[in-house]
Order: C-alpha cells, then sequence, then structure tokens
C-alpha cells in the first residue's frame, strides 16, 4: 500500500507521548487482540512513536538538554 508523503509528514510531527496515547486507545478498543488490521495500525503507530521517540532525543542533544553528560 502506497503511503501519502503529506500525511507521513503531519503524523511525524507528534510527540511520542501522543503517539503512544493513541497505541493505548487502539489496545483499548480491540480489548487486548488485534485483528489484522489493526495490527498493521499498531505497528504503523510503534514506527512512528520510535522516530518520534528518536528526534525528542536528536532534538534535546541538539539544544544542550541537562541530561547530557558533562
Amino acid at each position: 500500500m502506497a503511503t501519502n508523503p503529506a500525511s507521513e509528514s503531519r503524523r511525524a510531527s507528534r510527540t511520542a507521548d501522543e503517539v503512544n496515547e493513541e497505541i493505548r486507545a487502539l489496545w483499548l478498543r480491540c480489548g487486548g487482540r488485534l485483528s489484522t488490521e489493526q495490527r498493521r495500525e499498531y505497528q504503523r503507530l510503534v514506527t512512528e512513536w520510535a522516530t518520534a521517540e528518536a528526534e525528542s532525543h536528536t532534538s534535546a542533544r541538539r539544544h544542550g538538554s541537562p541530561t547530557r553528560a558533562a
């Protein structure tokens, strides 16, 4: 299935916390058992979450996050 680059960039702009909330909602809706379509959605969301998480760490390092080792 082809992806729409515009929708991909919109999704990538969400924070990891926002995506995590959507993942939690998906699990609640399906009662802990994913259909094939829900599994695809879950995989897409996990990929989006990982990207957002990595971007937040990269941004923190770039801006001198206090978590950086001295």
